[in-house]
């Protein structure tokens, strides 16, 4: 690949010649440079402009699956190379739901570091609705998702139990209760996460499998974030569902209860998602050391 090649795959990912700029360190009309070199080599417009904005044309998408295809193999050809000299080195692009990326992988990522230093790792959050979109479009190389959907185009790969639990603040009146009952839920006030998130879609496959229809549940809020809920509990009537690994710290420190559930249990697999097709040799590297990782 050339450098126009790589400008023009900014520009297509950001739809924005500033931003591309931006990210590049070079000028707008730089970039704009680039990009025309490109269209006068291939013959055929790969942008076409609305207003302010800029859209791909149909040669413009065709462009970059091939350019992001092509830069891939290249990554590949490097990290090849590299390890006939016992190195390991090139760029891993990961994304990672919310609870995975506060929760989960953080001391994974910085042994990994330490184990190979000249990988370099980029880490994209949102939830698993977000993260299975960005690895569908190429956007990143592995996403570590906590839902339980399947899409044909994508490879999934458990790497780790969780378990979601309801929690209350202390002074509640679930909290000297320190249970719930499945018949009690359809009343009782709940905040949970928003729609995409994973955490979200556990629960609400859960509740249909005990005869709780989600529509009918005394949903007061649905948040963000699950440290927005942690927060939001603290002054709140009622309880949430939140991942054990997410409260650990706050049950121990006694600022949120741990309710049981005698008849609801709430179990999940936290999944690696890869894109159907050939395999990088850096994801599997990283898929390894992550599924061998003494949590």
């Amino acid at each position: 690949m050339d450098y126009r090649d790589e400008v023009f795959l900014q520009v297509a990912e950001l739809l924005s010649i500033s931003k591309a700029a931006e990210r590049l360190f070079i000028s707008q009309p730089a970039v704009t440079k680039h990009i025309q070199e490109l269209e006068n080599k291939l013959d055929i417009p790969l942008f076409e402009r609305k207003g302010n904005r800029i859209y791909l044309t149909r040669a413009g998408k065709i462009t970059a699956i091939h350019l992001k295809s092509i830069k891939q193999q290249y990554q590949e050809l490097e990290f090849e190379l590299n390890q006939m000299n016992n190195t390991y080195k090139g760029k891993l692009r990961m994304g990672a739901s919310s609870t995975i990326t506060q929760y989960v992988v953080p001391p994974v990522i910085a042994a990994f570091h330490t184990r190979y230093p000249d990988i370099k790792l980029s880490l994209l959050n949102g939830n698993s609705e977000d993260m299975t979109r960005k690895l569908l479009n190429n956007e990143i190389d592995v996403a570590l998702v906590e839902n339980q959907d399947t899409h044909q185009n994508i490879h999934y790969i458990d790497f780790l139990d969780d378990e979601i639990v309801a929690v209350t603040n202390p002074k509640s009146l679930y909290a000297r209760r320190r249970k719930v009952f499945n018949e009690e839920l359809l009343k009782t006030p709940l905040v949970l996460r928003e729609n995409g998130s994973g955490t979200l879609e556990v629960i609400k496959k859960a509740f249909a499998t005990n005869n709780l229809p989600f529509d009918e549940m005394n949903v007061i809020l649905q948040l963000g974030s699950t440290e927005a809920i942690k927060n939001f509990l603290s002054d709140f009537e009622g309880i949430s569902f939140i991942s054990e690994k997410a409260v650990k710290k706050e049950i121990h420190r006694k600022e949120l209860v741990k309710l049981k559930t005698p008849t609801l249990s709430i179990t999940r697999q936290f999944r690696i998602a890869l894109r159907q097709g050939p395999e990088m040799k850096l994801s599997r590297l990283f898929i390894d050391y992550l599924i061998n990782y003494n949590f």
